[in-house]
């Protein structure tokens, strides 16, 4: 098996609310599979041996997690995060600051995202072991795009050439991590993922192919499609 980073660390931005699927509960703590979803997301990483520790960055005044068994884990601390995700993952590189190195390997995963596999994550760390900038797991894209004027019609048809979906985790050295977020925010940039704050830096961060099923939870309907895609690895 090729050689894999000998320590790494985990960011979990998990500071959102629950403003889209139209409830009370935080997506990340809706129940999936006879766990919740932020139970699914970080469990991959826990089970490696080379993982450091994980970061869980909640919101001011969180009253779920504590209710977790995983909030117990001896790996996994805790902070607050802020208003924006860029916000939440700087907090949580800022918990870390004292425990890791600039060159130590940051992983950033959703909390929403709890169909990552072994796989894929195993495929991104032996990918960018040696890589110089760092990368993200991302799917090309399969379908059709198209782009709308005002009245909600179709303007133009977009090449889909040369175009992906950026999914996580993103890993960045710690460091480069740092000083993109720091940079972003100098410049008032409201990045929705990290890679472009590094791609902000001049620098041009590695895709690695993985999993379209690797699906963030944002929609109700994206919670059913989550409970067969893990269904289905069970039964297999």
């Amino acid at each position: 098996m090729p050689a894999q980073p000998t320590s790494f660390w985990v960011v979990i931005p998990a500071a959102g609310s629950a403003r889209r699927m139209g409830g009370v509960v935080p997506k990340q703590y809706l129940q999936l599979a006879r766990s919740t979803v932020i139970e699914h997301s970080i469990a991959p990483f826990l089970t490696r041996s080379n993982c450091s520790g994980v970061v869980v960055v909640l919101a001011a005044g969180d009253r779920h997690w504590g209710q977790l068994a995983v909030s117990k884990h001896p790996k996994v601390i805790t902070t607050t995060g802020g208003a924006e995700r860029a916000d939440s993952v700087r907090a949580g590189l800022d918990a870390l600051a004292a425990r890791a190195t600039a060159s130590d390997w940051v992983l950033v995963h959703d909390a929403a995202r709890p169909c990552l596999t072994s796989t894929d994550l195993s495929a991104l760390l032996e990918q960018l072991l040696d890589d110089a900038v760092g990368g993200l797991l991302a799917a090309p894209l399969v379908d059709t795009l198209k782009r709308t004027d005002e009245q909600g019609r179709v303007s133009a048809t977009v090449d889909r050439t040369g175009l992906w979906r950026a999914l996580t985790p993103q890993m960045f050295r710690f460091d480069v991590l740092r000083r993109a977020l720091d940079a972003a925010r100098e410049r008032g940039m409201s990045g929705t993922d990290d890679a472009q704050a590094v791609e902000a830096l001049g620098l041009k961060p590695k895709l690695v192919a993985g999993s379209s099923l690797n699906i963030k939870i944002t929609l109700a309907d994206d919670l059913e499609r989550a409970e067969r895609i893990l269904a289905g690895r069970s039964s297999t």
